[in-house]
């Protein structure tokens, strides 16, 4: 890993793990409950993505509707947090306010997968009233919201790429010339997709002399774990974090 601290956000001596939904695999993502154990298992930095309701409070929740991870339905959007706070994940856990999140585990530090344009005002003045900028990385897969969260906040906001500026970095991996967007501090990616490998060592190195960090998600193999941090990635997101933990230490770069 030779890539400069561009933000406090990245602040971490060696790889980052991150617990992606803080550790999918135990069935209960974006829970509070998970969270607590990912902190617990010696996390420092959590993954989670948010959703705005209908009455603009912001909750950890990967999907548009409750439908799939809960035992309530319903778009989250057009709902008002009356009735979303009774949804439970799992038919047991609630689905929590990312303020509580950011209250409850001071410490950590959390990348953000900003799901929907409405979420992105009631983020953004989460972020200034708590004063939490030094802990938060925004990313989505839409380039242009990244680009107006960024343009609101300024660079005291760590922001990732988008789509657009992954393909573009691969590009210019390859030798093709491509425009990037100078204010994003990391490029969070998939190992491959749809066939097509994304990380390489081409692409950790034309990520690295742009001063970007390299984060891959969401890696829940051992062997892919050793193979992505052999080529100096900068990060992993796992739902395993034990996994995770284990190969890092067995490297001798956990902290």
């Amino acid at each position: 890993m030779s890539t400069r601290i561009r933000h406090p956000y990245l602040d971490h001596p060696g790889p980052i793990p991150f617990a992606h939904r803080g550790g999918a695999a135990d069935g209960l993502e974006n829970t509070l409950l998970q969270f607590r154990r990912a902190i617990e298992t010696g996390y420092r930095y959590l993954e989670t993505d948010v959703h705005a309701t209908a009455d603009g409070k912001l909750v950890a929740f990967h999907d548009s509707t409750l439908d799939r991870m809960t035992d309530g339905a319903g778009l989250i959007a057009e709902l008002p947090w009356a009735e979303v706070r009774h949804a439970r994940v799992a038919g047991k856990e609630p689905v929590p306010l990312f303020e509580d999140l950011l209250e409850t585990f001071p410490k950590a530090r959390w990348n953000i997968d900003l799901k929907a344009e409405s979420a992105l005002h009631p983020l953004l003045e989460l972020i200034g009233r708590t004063g939490a900028w030094d802990r938060i990385c925004v990313g989505s897969f839409s380039e242009a919201r990244v680009v107006r969260a960024q343009r609101l906040a300024g660079p005291r906001l760590a922001t990732s790429y988008g789509t657009r500026g992954v393909l573009n970095l691969r590009l210019r991996s390859w030798g093709v010339p491509a425009a990037l967007r100078v204010s994003a501090v990391a490029a969070q990616v998939p190992e491959a997709q749809n066939g097509i490998q994304v990380v390489d060592d081409r692409f950790v190195r034309t990520a690295h002399a742009r001063g970007l960090q390299v984060h891959v998600w969401t890696i829940n193999d051992p062997g892919a774990m050793h193979r992505l941090l052999d080529l100096g990635v900068d990060g992993i997101m796992t739902d395993h974090i034990d996994m995770l933990r284990k190969v890092m230490e067995d490297r001798g770069v956990w902290v």
